[in-house]
C-alpha cells in the first residue's frame, strides 16, 4: 500500500513542537543494577557516544546480563546497538540476544526518506530466518534507546505530555509520554530529586504485553535516567533498573 504522506503530519508536528531545551554531553556511560522480586537479577551498561563531527551519526549501546541465582536459572546476555541522526531519529539497530536456549540476531534499518523500516530476525541455533517484515514509518521515528535520550532533551514538567513517533521495526505508533510527579529516588549512585514519566508503549500500543513503563529523570540540567521500571502482571512482577554509576 502506498504511503500517504499527510497521514504523518501529526507525527512530524509533534516532533517539531515538543519543548526541546536540554543538550546532552558528548559521551556518557551509565551502569545499572537490575532488581526483580527484591533480588539483584542483572546488570546493564549503557553507553552514549556523540558524533565526532557535525552531521555524523550518534550511537548508543546497551549490554545486559543476568547475575547470581537468576543467571543460573535462566542466563541472559544481550547486546544492543543503535545509530541515530542529530534529531535522535533511528537509522539502524542491531540486537544479539542470548536468553536461555534462545539465540537470536535482529537487524532493523529505518529508512525515513522512503518511509520504510526493514526488520530481519534470525535464529542463530537453527540458522534460519525467524521473521522478515517491512513497516511504514514517518520521516523521523524513535526506537527505545533513542527515545530515552530524546526524552532527556524535553523539558516536560508534571502534568505536561508529548506524543512521540516510536517503532520496533514491526510496528509504528504515536506514543504518549506523560510527566507525572516530582519524587525523591534513592539508588546506589545516590539520592536524586527526579521527575517521574510514564511512556505508554505497552497494553497493545507498541507492545501487546500488559505492563507500565516508568522513567525517573533527575530534576536538573543533567536529566539523568536514575531509575527505570517495568511493572508487569503479578505472575511476573516488577523489574527495576537502579543507577549504580554515571561517567
Amino acid at each position: 500500500m502506498q504511503l500517504k504522506w499527510w497521514r504523518w503530519l501529526p507525527l512530524v508536528w509533534a516532533l517539531w513542537a515538543a519543548p526541546e531545551t536540554n543538550r546532552l554531553p558528548a559521551r556518557e556511560t551509565f551502569f545499572y543494577n537490575i532488581e526483580w522480586r527484591l533480588i539483584t537479577a542483572g546488570q546493564a551498561r549503557l553507553d552514549w557516544i556523540a558524533p565526532p563531527q557535525p552531521g555524523a551519526q550518534w550511537q548508543a549501546t546497551l549490554h545486559l546480563e543476568s547475575v547470581g541465582l537468576v543467571s543460573k536459572l535462566f542466563k541472559v546476555e544481550d547486546d544492543y546497538q543503535v545509530k541515530l541522526n542529530q534529531a535522535f531519529c533511528a537509522l539502524s539497530s542491531e540486537m544479539s540476544a542470548h536468553e536461555g536456549s534462545r539465540q537470536r540476531e535482529t537487524r532493523i534499518v529505518f529508512d525515513g526518506p522512503a518511509h520504510k523500516a526493514s526488520y530481519l530476525e534470525r535464529d542463530r541455533v537453527k540458522n534460519t530466518v525467524f521473521l522478515a517484515k517491512e513497516t511504514e514509518i514517518p520521516t523521523c521515528v524513535h526506537e527505545l534507546l533513542g527515545g530515552l535520550f530524546y526524552l532527556r532533551t524535553l523539558n516536560l514538567q508534571p502534568d505536561q505530555s508529548a506524543e512521540v513517533p516510536m517503532s520496533d521495526g514491526k510496528k509504528s505508533v504515536l506514543a504518549k509520554v506523560e510527566a507525572q510527579a516530582r519524587e525523591e529516588v534513592k539508588t546506589p549512585a545516590g539520592t536524586f530529586k527526579t521527575i517521574r514519566y510514564e511512556a505508554y508503549l505497552f497494553n497493545d500500543v507498541l507492545y501487546k504485553r500488559s505492563a507500565h513503563l516508568y522513567v525517573w529523570l533527575s530534576d536538573d540540567a543533567r536529566r539523568l535516567p536514575v531509575q527505570i521500571r517495568v511493572r508487569l502482571q503479578l505472575t511476573i512482577g516488577t523489574i527495576t533498573w537502579l543507577l549504580e554509576k554515571h561517567e
